[in-house]
């Protein structure tokens, strides 16, 4: 996963739920002490997905610390591919899907680093045309979103230091 992307989604999900653990009932602190650094864990996993290609197909799949969890990887050699399937988006963009000669169907991964490199050395080496393929969504909205995340998290962290000078 792109560092842009993999580092917004988890400073999306510090911004959300850091100060619940402060704002959730006396009784509840405890299970939000535990239940926020597990949310991360699981958080780390997701976008932790690498994708490899080699001379004999690609892999999509996540390391050992967590693909035993999340369980989504798979593989395609070259010679079990058939073709590439573009999907419509509900938020009007488009997937797309390489699809075996055994009839899966495999989401191709558009949120890489180096997503034009990925595009070239894929079309290298599998021979399909994927000039009609793009990026899910442009850099600037992520890199919006990040943007947005770290102010949210700066103002939580200076509303903490108030809240803990106030209590001294």
């Amino acid at each position: 996963m792109a560092p842009l992307i993999r580092s917004t989604l988890i400073a999306l999900y510090l911004a959300l739920v850091l100060p619940l653990p402060m704002l959730a009932p006396e009784g509840l602190r405890p299970l939000m002490l535990v239940a926020v650094p597990l949310g991360l864990v699981l958080i780390l996993a997701l976008v932790s997905e690498q994708v490899e290609l080699d001379g004999g197909g690609i892999r999509v799949g996540h390391p050992r610390w967590c693909g035993w969890l999340l369980r989504r990887s798979w593989q395609l050699r070259w010679d079990q591919l058939s073709g590439l399937t573009p999907v419509a988006t509900s938020q009007g963009g488009r997937v797309f899907y390489l699809r075996s000669r055994e009839g899966g169907a495999y989401l191709l991964p558009q949120r890489v680093a180096r997503f034009e490199a990925f595009l070239a050395q894929l079309t290298s080496l599998s021979g399909l045309n994927l000039s009609a393929v793009g990026r899910i969504s442009p850099p600037w909205t992520y890199q919006l979103l990040a943007l947005l995340c770290w102010l949210f998290l700066a103002t939580e962290l200076a509303w903490l230091g108030w809240r803990l000078i106030r209590l001294a």
